[in-house]
């Protein structure tokens, strides 16, 4: 489990980042983090991974004391930034330097995700794209078998088939012990993806739900005419109509626009929360 708890933090002199942030993430799930740029989403990931170190308040991870980066929790923790270097060796060699710090590290599994993703272990790392050097990182975090799984904005660089391939084979590496965290604009990718919404605004936690509970309490249309003003909790506007998020009255699970819905919170975070909390009482 990961447990951030009262956290305050500030980049030197700037204002706080982090008021009293507080966050836990459970095994067995993938977390989709979104935010707009600057809402701290890659801050709090290095927290969590023990980067920054909080001004005040806890952070751990499986027990461990983020910030004291132990290498029994070092080893359980495998992230995968946004913007990265990678030296100009072969993918075996970088394999056989960087496995050896991961206990769990299958080299079976590491050449089944390479398969996968078209990539040949004697190439260069330094000779391939952005994006297949991101299939390399991906493949090889998940080989590492490691608890927890970070991703900051993954599928950028990504082409169609590959963001399908990413889908998939993340799908099929959660078990019962592991978390996964993707961090990203790119919000459809995570659209059958992910099992839990997180939302970061301004540095707080303004959302945070399980995709099964948005699925049976709000309801995503695309012509918001005809219905009562007093159901729609979000309107825009999409191809010369209003579209928006709706109670959903009848209950029935309601497939979630992830898109959507992230405006939607962004622009009324406690209208939604609001609706959530009061659900039950409405029949």
């Amino acid at each position: 489990m990961i447990a951030l708890k009262d956290i305050h933090f500030r980049y030197k002199k700037n204002k706080p980042l982090f008021e009293n942030l507080n966050l836990t993430l459970e095994p067995c799930f993938i977390y989709g983090l979104l935010g707009k740029n600057g809402a701290g989403k890659s801050s709090l990931l290095k927290h969590i991974s023990g980067l920054l170190y909080p001004d005040s308040g806890q952070c751990t991870v499986f027990g461990f004391d983020a910030p004291a980066r132990k290498p029994a929790m070092l080893e359980d923790i495998y992230m995968i930034p946004e913007e990265f270097n990678l030296p100009a060796i072969s993918l075996s060699n970088y394999v056989k330097t960087n496995g050896v710090f991961y206990s769990k590290f299958s080299f079976n599994q590491l050449q089944a995700y390479l398969a996968e993703f078209e990539l040949d272990e004697n190439a260069k790392l330094s000779t391939l794209s952005y994006g297949q050097k991101k299939k390399f990182l991906i493949a090889f975090g998940l080989a590492t078998n490691a608890r927890l799984l970070i991703l900051d904005e993954p599928t950028n660089g990504l082409d169609i088939p590959s963001k399908s391939q990413f889908r998939k084979i993340m799908a099929a590496s959660l078990d019962e012990e592991k978390i996964i965290i993707v961090s990203t604009h790119q919000v459809r990718d995570l659209e059958n993806l992910i099992d839990n919404v997180v939302v970061l605004e301004k540095g707080h936690i303004v959302f945070n739900r399980n995709m099964g509970e948005i699925s049976e309490k709000l309801a995503f249309e695309y012509n918001l005419a005809g219905v009562p003003a007093e159901e729609i909790l979000y309107a825009e506007d999409m191809h010369g109509r209003k579209a928006g998020i709706v109670k959903n009255i009848a209950g029935h699970d309601a497939r979630v626009d992830l898109e959507l819905l992230f405006n939607g919170i962004v622009k009324n975070a406690a209208g939604i929360n609001e609706h959530f909390a009061n659900y039950k009482y409405e029949y």
